[in-house]
């Protein structure tokens, strides 16, 4: 895969467990944020306003039902909907917010395609700066680029066709295809054949994105990030993003970018409020206007899906939203990991939204009460189950080898202590190590390979929090949660004799959620 850079302003089936059942979920409520500020003011006093520049308020008291959004949350624990943070903004306020610990409001996520709707702000701005038009050919900016023969249909395509997903492609191009190629991107979009006419047909797919990012980077010569940072991040208070740069020095576009669950709450806000932020036109009206047209078949816009009653969202793969209610002046923000074609959207969120903005009582009363306690202990995991075994003595510190294999995984080895249990694992990437707490959780960084089952994503380093338990005396069960994104793994390691049995899946993925067993054998001790 290509070397990936970041900018940053300041610096399936369902969640997948062993395969004996021992790492349950438990979704048993929702926990407010550990910041100063958050929740909602129980008293009259106005609550200041926390670090993120939104007021906070109470759900009655802006139309919004208490009992509705519990309804909501109930109904997503009953279908095992893993969510790991929402927020939810109505005339002004967060009124209800809470992350699934070890997920936090200080955490950033990867949005996955939500990181479209951000591109197609840049590319907004650009038009409105003349910088290009919505009906310029695409081939017209990449004459570098272009293949000997150039079709009719290609020469034809438009940067509107581009926005509206109907470039005239058979068939969608995934990210994961494109991470890998460390050649150029737009060269890789030009072999892509154009076999309809564009602008007649709708085939959702990356590459279009892409192409929309390349654009605004040939023509302002900044990748997006850094021509977004003081016409987008910087006014809505944004910080702490990374967006990957790839070949050429430009973003996915369709991809890439890891931000604060508020930070995709602000961009629903700026929406609802017609492109309009603390008295600053950050968008235009007619751009916000025209991103939600149903430019394709009432269902897709300009980079956003369009859903009932005039709402439309930004949605990421495995649940990363932004939902916009522009009837009620109102915005959801979401991250989860959610299997693809899970039914969350029309299942669950478009049930109980728009419906818990109307017929709110005044007073929530127990509603109320109910919904601040479910706010206050919410986490994803049991707490970790202090287990032992008499096997951890005589396999800590041994090394494992495998035979050849499909990941190239060469060895691996399990040092166990008395707090945790260190897993390194070898590969053609070098070595890595996770530190495994088997009391309680522990977080911290690791350049552990994930890639067959992340979806191609591999960044050089990656935040996960890791705790261990044994099943039986022989059965070593792994939990590591990567918490600035969808990924969870369940790393099993049965131990027989001399060899080591190594099983791993991951909770959602677009393709294989497990890894083939692998069998280590117990190296030699050196003479």
């Amino acid at each position: 895969m290509p070397p990936l850079s970041s900018s940053s302003s300041s610096s399936s089936s369902f969640p997948a467990l062993s395969r004996r059942g021992a790492l349950r979920l438990s979704l048993g409520g929702m926990a407010m944020a550990s910041v100063p500020g958050l929740g909602w003011a129980a008293t009259g006093l106005a609550a200041p306003v926390p670090a993120d520049g939104l007021p906070r308020g109470r759900p009655e008291a802006q139309g919004v039902s208490s009992a509705a959004i519990l309804a909501f949350l109930d109904e997503a624990e009953r279908g095992a909907f893993e969510l790991h943070g929402f927020m939810l903004w109505r005339r002004g306020q967060v009124l209800a917010e809470g992350w699934w610990e070890p997920y936090g409001p200080q955490r950033r996520h990867m949005t996955h395609s939500l990181t479209k709707s951000v591109t197609v702000c840049a590319v907004g701005m650009a038009v409105a700066e003349g910088r290009f038009g919505l009906d310029d050919k695409v081939v017209s900016f990449f004459p570098e680029h272009l293949p000997p023969v150039v079709s009719p249909n290609l020469a034809a395509m438009t940067v509107r066709d581009l926005l509206t997903m109907r470039t005239g492609h058979a068939a969608m191009t995934s990210g994961s295809v494109w991470r890998q190629i460390p050649t150029s991107w737009i060269a890789e979009f030009f072999k892509i054949p154009v076999v309809n006419p564009p602008g007649t047909q709708f085939v959702y797919t990356s590459a279009a994105t892409y192409m929309l990012s390349a654009i605004v980077t040939k023509t302002t010569g900044q990748p997006v990030a850094d021509y977004l940072k003081p016409r987008f991040f910087d006014p809505l208070g944004i910080t702490g993003y990374e967006w990957e740069v790839g070949p050429e020095g430009i973003s996915p576009g369709a991809n890439g970018l890891s931000w604060k669950t508020v930070d995709s709450l602000k961009l629903g806000i700026l929406h609802a409020q017609n492109g309009l932020w603390n008295g600053r036109q950050v968008l235009t009206k007619e751009w916000v206007d025209a991103v939600h047209q149903p430019h394709t078949r009432d269902k897709y816009g300009y980079q956003w899906w369009l859903g009932p009653n005039g709402a439309y969202n930004a949605d990421g793969l495995f649940g990363q939203y932004a939902v916009v209610f522009p009837a009620h002046d109102a915005v959801l923000a979401i991250n989860a990991a959610l299997p693809p074609k899970a039914g969350f959207n029309a299942g669950l969120l478009y049930k109980h939204f728009p419906a818990a903005f109307e017929n709110a009582p005044a007073d929530g009363g127990q509603a109320s009460a109910a919904l601040r306690r479910r706010m206050a202990g919410l986490r994803l995991l049991p707490p970790v189950r202090p287990t032992a075994s008499p096997v951890a003595a005589a396999v800590s510190g041994q090394r494992y080898e495998f035979p050849d294999n499909p990941d190239r995984i060469k060895a691996a080895r399990l040092d166990f202590g008395a707090e945790a249990c260190s897993f390194t694992l070898e590969d053609e990437r070098g070595t890595h190590t996770v530190q495994v707490g088997l009391r309680k959780p522990i977080e911290g960084d690791t350049t552990m390979t994930g890639n067959r089952l992340h979806r191609e994503y591999q960044p050089a380093v990656m935040r996960v929090v890791a705790s261990g338990e044994w099943l039986d005396e022989r059965t070593f069960v792994m939990s590591w949660t990567f918490v600035e994104s969808a990924f969870r793994d369940t790393v099993t390691c049965r131990f027989a004799s001399r060899y080591l049995r190594l099983d791993r899946s991951v909770n959602v993925n677009s393709s294989a959620t497990e890894m083939p067993t692998l069998t280590g054998a117990r190296a030699a001790k050196a003479a």
